[in-house]
Parts: structure tokens; C-alpha cells; sequence
């Protein structure tokens, strides 16, 4: 895996991070299923019709996607803005991955750019990054479109967005993520993939899905970047 790791990102130019796993757990503190359950409540108490099995869902980007296919905008920005602001505060108790740091400031110091491109709200990417001092390595942030779920990954068009934003050719580009739909939003828009399997069921989901490369930590990562870095003339500039 290492030899196939530092291959890839030898071929390289960019690496572009999903958010919620490969940066941070940023419904650690506020957990992802209270969030779901106060966006369910929100509908509710609009008097809005949904689905039973909503009503038990974890995932509060799932209620916004279902929002999306109710029909009605009103009630979709409604979602919107109260998930915004949910993510906004979970911020303040997400809890860092370990070694995303490092991947995000070797990176840089291998002369690599770091974009950010998720599900989750720039606002709340943004934050988090300033927070733990590291928005001036990052660049740039493409979060979820306002109110239209139907953008989200694993349609392609927030990673091309970063992609061109670069000026990179796609398969010049690297996105590492969590999920089925960071490698299959990177294999719609050409870009290659690192599947980050933070829990040992989602290697061979991600095999299947087409990642060019899984691993289990992203420690494997910064091993490589602290290497390249290493040698690189650009390794003793700062990035700040």
C-alpha cells in the first residue's frame, strides 16, 4: 500500500481534502444523529409530510437531501440555513483527525496546494480551519451549494469546481475522503481517489468504488508528503 501511495501522489499536483473525516469529526460533540433528529423536529413542527423512516435518520445531510426532493424551496432553505448553523456550532467541539493536520502542512510544504471540497458548509470549514490556525494552507474551500442538495457529492461538479479554481488537469488532482461519494464524485469528474477507511467495513467498499488507493490512517499520508517535503527547495519556506 505504501509503494502504491507514494506512486500516486508522486503523479500528482493538488490535493484536495473532503472535510468531515479526513480533516476533522466535526459532529463529535454535537453528534450527527442529534443534529438529524432537531432538523426532523424543525419539519415537524412546520407541520411538514415526510417519509417514516426520516423520522430515524442519523445522517443530517440525508434530511437535507430529502429535503431537496419535497418540492418545495421554502422548506428546503429552511433545512439549509438550520444546518448551517448546527455545523457552525459543532465547530467549537469537532474533533481533530488524527494527522490531518499533517497531511494539510506537509502538503504545502512539498509545494503541493490543499483545497477543501465537502458536504458540510464552507462557513463551517472555514471556521474550523481558522480556528486551529490553518486557513492560509488551505485553498480554496468549496462546501456544499445553499439549498441545493441535489450538488452535493457525488455529483462531480463541487470537485471540478476545485479542480479548475487550481487550473489543474482532473487526473492531476487527488481527493481523499470517507465516503462512497467522495470515489464516486472523484471517478465522475476524472480526478483520482484515496479512500480514507477510518472504520475497517469501508475498505472494500471503496476497492469496489474504484479508489486508486485505501488506507486506514492518515498518518500514511503525511509519512509520504513529510518525505517529499524533505526534499523539496521549497520544504524550509513558510506556508503563513
Amino acid at each position: 500500500m505504501s509503494a502504491s501511495l507514494a506512486r500516486l501522489l508522486a503523479e500528482v499536483d493538488a490535493i484536495l481534502l473532503d472535510f468531515d473525516g479526513p480533516v476533522c469529526s466535526i459532529f463529535a460533540g454535537y453528534p450527527a444523529p442529534k443534529v438529524a433528529a432537531e432538523l426532523v423536529d424543525l419539519l415537524q413542527r412546520q407541520g411538514v409530510t415526510m417519509p417514516p423512516g426520516l423520522t430515524t435518520e442519523p445522517d443530517p445531510l440525508e434530511v437535507l437531501r430529502w429535503a431537496g426532493t419535497s418540492g418545495d424551496p421554502g422548506v428546503v432553505r429552511m433545512v439549509e440555513d438550520a444546518l448551517c448553523a448546527a455545523e457552525l456550532r459543532a465547530v467549537a467541539s469537532a474533533g481533530p483527525t488524527p494527522y490531518g493536520r499533517e497531511v494539510i502542512v506537509a502538503a504545502r510544504q512539498a509545494g503541493l496546494p490543499v483545497a477543501v471540497v465537502s458536504n458540510n458548509s464552507a462557513g463551517a470549514v472555514t471556521a474550523y480551519l481558522t480556528a486551529h490556525r490553518l486557513a492560509a494552507y488551505v485553498s480554496p474551500i468549496v462546501g456544499r451549494a445553499h439549498a441545493e442538495p441535489r450538488r452535493m457529492k457525488p455529483n462531480p461538479e463541487p470537485i471540478l469546481r476545485v479542480v479548475h479554481t487550481l487550473g489543474l488537469a482532473p487526473d492531476r488532482t487527488v481527493l481523499v475522503g470517507d465516503s462512497l461519494s467522495d470515489i464516486e464524485g472523484s471517478r465522475a469528474a476524472g480526478v483520482r481517489s484515496i479512500g480514507y477507511a477510518n472504520r475497517p467495513p469501508k475498505a472494500e467498499a471503496f476497492r469496489q468504488a474504484g479508489a486508486d488507493v485505501v488506507i486506514d490512517s492518515m498518518g500514511a499520508i503525511a509519512s509520504v508528503l513529510i518525505d517529499r517535503a524533505a526534499g523539496s527547495p521549497r520544504a524550509t519556506e513558510s506556508s503563513e
